[in-house]
């Protein structure tokens, strides 16, 4: 299991529990609505959370995503 308090937004100073409270809290499904929203910006500066990670390790934003909707966080 990943450690809660690992970075993954780290332009925003942005851990995996402050994103996951932040889907859970706006109700956010997709990742568009995630990147787009104005509550608890994310993935605007480096863009790497999107896609690859920030050290380059697959732990990024789709994954937060999908580890809300099963229910894992």
């Amino acid at each position: 299991m990943i450690d809660l308090d690992t970075e993954i937004c780290v332009c925003n100073s942005l851990t995996l529990k402050d994103i996951a409270q932040c889907i859970k809290e706006n109700n956010f499904t997709t990742l568009q609505e995630l990147l787009e929203n104005d509550v608890c910006p994310m993935g605007d500066k480096c863009e790497s959370c999107k896609d690859e990670g920030f050290n380059n390790d697959g732990l990024n934003l789709p994954m937060v995503l999908a580890m809300v909707r099963n229910k894992q966080v």
